[in-house]
């Protein structure tokens, strides 16, 4: 019996986050977690922003990423919204571009 996700088996995993058939292994982990945080606030930024621009960071920038889904799911949350300030070690251009996704975002929700 296969373990894989097949489509109309009732798996849990959403379209959205589903992994392309071409990704590396490295990219589809890396979108898993973003979208899997276990807070529902973070995965609501953190999985489309995978979706949309995990492709196009650079090796560093997925680094930074990926250091970025080792911090406590609070933590990086108040640093997207600006609840608190990032340590230095993660204030650099990826959690920018978070940053700047989230803004844009919530910005066309707010749009009549």
């Amino acid at each position: 019996m296969s373990q894989g996700w097949r489509e109309g088996d009732g798996a849990s995993i959403s379209a959205a986050s589903r992994p392309e058939p071409f990704m590396t292994p490295r990219l589809s982990k890396l979108k898993y977690r973003a979208w899997r945080r276990g807070f529902l606030e973070a995965d609501l930024i953190l999985g489309p922003f995978a979706d949309r621009h995990l492709e196009t960071l650079t090796p560093a920038e997925l680094d930074d990423f990926e250091a970025l889904l080792d911090q406590p799911d609070h933590d990086v949350y108040g640093w997207i919204v600006g609840q608190a300030p990032a340590p230095e070690a993660h204030a650099g251009r990826v959690l920018t571009l978070i940053q700047d996704f989230r803004f844009a975002a919530h910005a066309s929700r707010q749009e009549p």
